[in-house]
């Protein structure tokens, strides 16, 4: 119970600071101004556009081959996804410390497609748990006729390894 208290003062206070963020605009055209993204993809690319220098052109080429988006969209659901070790927040974070989730956040001031993302991905996890277990059947069937090469011609293995090929 403790636990859940303090993420929710942790969501509450980073709720503030938006909010807060929300009120700065410019007086005399407010379409000029700093333009205030809701949804978590464009917070996360605003964040990285401040931490790049992106008014140089090594920085507005870097930014432009970064990629943001809410869930996984159509090309990449079919890609293996991979993992940066150095970002995984339980390698980064101490145990205790308190942290916010951008979707929470992001639907939480104004952002309105929360609910959407969230059948999406659970839709795209049943395509996705269904693609695994037709690959394993498919690698239980290659293996098994790899046994069965590999059993009847034992003889001529020696031969193959003396020249540098592997069954």
């Amino acid at each position: 119970m403790c636990r859940v208290d303090t993420v929710l003062n942790v969501v509450v206070r980073n709720k503030v600071k938006f909010l807060q963020f929300l009120n700065k605009k410019s007086c005399t055209n407010p379409k000029k101004g700093p333009l205030h993204y809701r949804a978590p993809s464009r917070m996360f690319w605003r964040t990285v556009r401040g931490m790049l220098p992106h008014k140089t052109a090594r920085g507005a080429a870097a930014l432009q081959r970064l990629k943001v988006f809410d869930g996984v969209p159509s090309p990449y659901d079919k890609v293996k996804r991979l993992v940066v070790p150095d970002a995984l927040r339980v390698l980064r974070l101490k145990a205790n410390r308190r942290y916010t989730n951008l979707g929470q956040l992001s639907s939480q001031v104004g952002w309105r497609h929360h609910d959407l993302v969230k059948r999406l991905e659970a839709k795209r996890l049943v395509r996705s748990e269904a693609y695994y277990k037709k690959k394993l059947e498919q690698n239980k069937v290659v293996a098994a006729a790899t046994a069965k090469v590999e059993a009847e011609h034992k003889e001529l293995r020696p031969t193959l390894e003396k020249y540098g090929l592997t069954l």
